[in-house]
């Protein structure tokens, strides 16, 4: 069905989908060319939120080299939007431009579009084909798509670690084990997730930041911290606002997430630490704790959040691997030898190898003088 020029275009389009990748969230990021007489005339990626789908920049760049449009093949790496969002549907400024076929990667997980988007161009009697290159379009957008289907985030733990598995010494010190390739390498995943979450126990021995500085980006991911018992000092890096917006910026800032608030002390850091624009959520289990997979839910569903980027320590990487958050693991290993340490999780003791729990490496990739491996689970 599709020919050899069909997969370069659509090739072109996922490429032109990867220059969203700091940048939409929390919409997917998709990727659009517009080809007429068998050349690009129109290429374009979906921007911040509230601002133009990929679509329309295309055929907006399309229109500065040609004033016809009519008969020009559209590839796009996701189904057009078909409904009325923060932007109109995508699909209606298609039809508009009277193309005579629109190649689609992959059809739209969102329930408001789910196959309407295609059903419109072709009520308007436009070839729609859907299907070419979906793997590598799926691969594009974990996070929208888990977000979509599962009502959760998609969840990507990150470790820095030895090659004999430990992320710090016994006195807790870890900075750093990893080179600065490695570590520039991070702040990108950092860059592409909605969320950066960590535990108090890492904002009181690191006291860090959380930002993305090693990579030019126009949004910042919010920092989440999970604090059972309201501990975290006022003072904490973690806590302040970036630099060029207001702390009071829904889409940035900090989330202090706790169990329950029962005494006076609580209630009082609550106050305080809400008078600094910090949003405070309790969210206990029945052990008193953070309820980690109903904040989960709760990022996905109420908060519209797609990928949470994990940088914690072994005791919160264990909970959330024994609770079954951990969708990936991107694991950084130093050609070192510590020794005793602390090691990647906290886990329960296994009394049989059939009680593990396998992972599927889908990456290998080298950051000398390190390595990084991303796995998911099998």
């Amino acid at each position: 069905m599709f020919t050899k020029d069909d997969t370069d275009f659509m090739r072109l389009a996922i490429a032109a989908a990867q220059k969203s990748l700091y940048l939409s969230n929390p919409n997917p990021r998709v990727g659009c060319v517009i080809v007429k007489a068998g050349k690009v005339i129109g290429t374009g990626f979906t921007q911040q939120v509230g601002c133009a789908h990929a679509e329309i920049e295309a055929l907006a760049d399309a229109r500065k080299h040609s004033a016809d449009l009519s008969g020009i093949t559209i590839y796009v790496s996701l189904e057009p939007c078909c409904h009325q969002g923060r932007t109109p549907p995508c699909t209606q400024a298609i039809i508009a431009a009277k193309p005579a076929r629109v190649v689609i990667a992959m059809q739209d997980p969102n329930p408001l579009v789910g196959g309407n988007g295609i059903q419109q161009l072709i009520a308007a009697g436009i070839q729609v084909e859907c299907g070419l290159l979906e793997e590598e379009a799926v691969a594009l957008n974990p996070g929208f798509i888990s977000r979509m289907t599962r009502q959760l985030p998609w969840v990507r733990l990150k470790v820095a670690a030895s090659l004999d598995g430990k992320t710090a010494l016994p006195n807790g010190q870890s900075q750093w084990i990893t080179g600065a390739a490695a570590r520039e390498d991070g702040h990108r995943w950092r860059a592409q997730a909605c969320a950066i979450l960590t535990g108090v126990g890492t904002v009181k021995e690191d006291d860090p930041s959380l930002t993305v500085r090693a990579v030019d980006t126009l949004r910042q991911p919010k920092r989440i911290i999970i604090d059972s018992k309201l501990d975290i000092p006022l003072t904490a890096a973690v806590l302040k606002p970036f630099p060029s917006q207001s702390a009071s910026i829904k889409d940035g800032g900090a989330m202090v997430v706790c169990g329950a608030i029962t005494s006076d002390a609580q209630l009082a850091k609550q106050a305080q630490l809400q008078a600094q624009g910090v949003e405070v959520i309790s969210m206990p289990n029945a052990a008193g704790k953070v309820d980690l997979p109903a904040l989960m839910r709760y990022l996905a569903t109420e908060c519209g959040m797609n990928e949470i980027h994990v940088e914690a320590g072994y005791k919160l990487n264990g909970s959330l691997l024994r609770e079954g958050c951990v969708d990936e693991l991107l694991v950084y290993l130093a050609p070192t030898l510590l020794g005793s340490g602390l090691g990647i999780a906290n886990l329960p003791e296994l009394t049989s190898l059939a009680q593990r729990t396998d992972w599927k490496r889908i990456d290998l990739s080298v950051f000398e003088p390190d390595i990084r491996l991303r796995f998911v689970q099998q």
